[in-house]
């Protein structure tokens, strides 16, 4: 049997189904993107298994979902050899989330490309077999599925459909990501009020209230009402048009001072009410340079490991990616090799020194001592495997996650254990992984409404008038 007659099989098919090209890129960005083109079929050229079986050795996150894209392959392969040419059907496999039918290259495709391009390059072979496709099935859609910009470009040049793999993405516009924070409207009282209840518990004081806009409010969504007499609320409970307000603590007055930090915005405010609260197990601060994220998860961790007792020890890591050129391998144990990665603790835990003006420069160095001694960095490479008990994890520049690796350290937490997540969703530096597909959007977009989980994102920056002016010019 001939490839055209492999082809000849699949024009029977409702032009309404596409044909999707898979490159190498999508099965090691996502492997188990093999099942979510739903009723759509789905071609792999052999180029794509040659770049698959070349990247598969090694410990890094592209060479697990290389060899595991193999492994689903091989699973959806063995025993229906016979179909190849027909096409598998993947709706027995992977819990029947999709009903397309897979197709391999079986023979060898003689397209001819035009001269501009290269024959032995992977990416102009895999859009040969675009061009073949196209050419033996007229009635239907065929469309190449890449994560390589230059490739989709390159695509679109010579005539052919090429699109980005969106199925990891949890937005399409990270505008419409949960901010954790709502403004309430003006004439809220009027509308709210009838038949509301107030009471004080533990010194806070719950409002129940009964009107159209609590059908859209999130449980732990921050609320607030700026008036002569500003009302800041967080919201304990939603059931259907009622809900329950619980007035939130003052963290930018003195009094209330977290490790000597005090909240110097209303989202500073909100991020320590959350830091601070015990029965949150799951904190995500978005925002830019400078909003204070990782300077107030210290104070808050400092003050329930030191002082509180609530943590045995802080936890923190992040994901090691260089800006620049990379600086080789560094001497030492794991902590001494992400010590140039935590410029970042260092220069907050000397801020947080400071604010302690009375113990002198003997004390600040014993307290600093203390500090260092509860206060863990660990690298990501080592999380497997691991749990932690009652530690207070915090994982910063969390933006450079992706989906999978986020679940492997959220995964981590034991009983009594506190993560949190800091990260700038504008300042992405892992390869393909984009605003709308980081780790971070993910977690913020799935937790969301959950009772022992919060996020805030963060709008001001406190770093300098000169930090702020450059986030916003530059």
């Amino acid at each position: 049997m001939t490839q055209r007659k492999s082809a000849s099989a699949v024009t029977r098919l409702p032009a309404s189904i596409k044909f999707f090209v898979l490159d190498t890129n999508v099965l090691m960005h996502d492997p188990t993107s093999l099942f979510r083109f739903e009723e759509h079929d789905i071609y792999i050229p052999m180029a794509t298994l040659e770049e698959l079986d070349s990247n598969k050795k090694g410990m890094s996150e592209v060479a697990r979902n290389a060899r595991q894209a193999s492994r689903f392959l091989d699973e959806i392969v063995s025993g229906s050899e016979h179909d190849i040419e027909n096409g598998i059907d993947l709706s027995t496999h992977h819990g029947g989330d999709a009903s397309g039918r897979l197709f391999l290259q079986t023979l060898a495709i003689t397209g001819d490309l035009p001269a501009r391009l290269a024959s032995g390059k992977a990416d102009n072979q895999i859009i040969g077999v675009v061009k073949f496709l196209q050419e033996a099935h007229t009635k239907r859609q065929v469309i190449l599925v890449s994560k390589d910009i230059n490739m989709r470009i390159k695509a679109r040049a010579l005539g052919f459909a090429a699109e980005d793999y969106f199925n990891d993405k949890v937005l399409e516009d990270t505008d419409l990501l949960y901010t954790g924070t709502r403004e309430l409207p003006a004439d809220f009282w009027d509308k709210h009020a009838k038949g509301m209840e107030s009471w004080q518990q533990s010194g806070d004081t719950y409002y129940r209230v009964h009107g159209p806009l609590c059908t859209s409010l999130m449980v732990n969504e921050f609320v607030f009402l700026e008036s002569e007499k500003p009302f800041y609320a967080q919201v304990r409970e939603q059931t259907g048009k009622t809900a329950i307000l619980h007035t939130i603590r003052d963290y930018t007055h003195q009094k209330n001072n977290i490790w000597g930090i005090v909240a110097r915005n209303r989202e500073q405010n909100f991020a320590l009410n959350l830091l601070m609260n015990p029965d949150v197990d799951f904190v995500t601060l978005l925002g830019q340079a400078g909003t204070g994220k990782t300077l107030m998860t210290l104070a808050a961790g400092l003050m329930q490991t030191l002082e509180d007792k609530v943590y045995s020890e802080i936890i923190m890591t992040r994901v090691t990616v260089p800006v620049g050129e990379d600086i080789g391998f560094l001497p030492g144990t794991e902590e001494e090799k992400m010590t140039p990665w935590m410029g970042a603790l260092d220069d907050n835990l000397d801020v947080l020194n400071k604010t302690d003006d009375e113990a002198g420069e003997w004390g600040r160095a014993a307290t600093r001592d203390l500090i260092r001694s509860r206060i863990k960095v660990k690298s990501l490479n080592f999380m497997r495997g691991r749990t932690f008990i009652n530690k207070f994890l915090i994982i910063d520049e969390a933006q450079n996650l992706t989906p999978k690796q986020m679940k492997t350290l959220i995964t981590r937490a034991g009983p009594g254990t506190k993560v949190v997540c800091l990260g700038n969703i504008s300042q992405i530096d892992t390869p393909y992984l984009t605003e709308g597909s980081s780790g971070l959007t993910y977690v913020v977009d799935r937790f969301k409404g959950w009772a022992h989980s919060g996020h805030v994102t963060l709008m001001r920056g406190e770093r300098s008038r000169l930090a702020d002016h450059a986030a916003e010019v530059l």
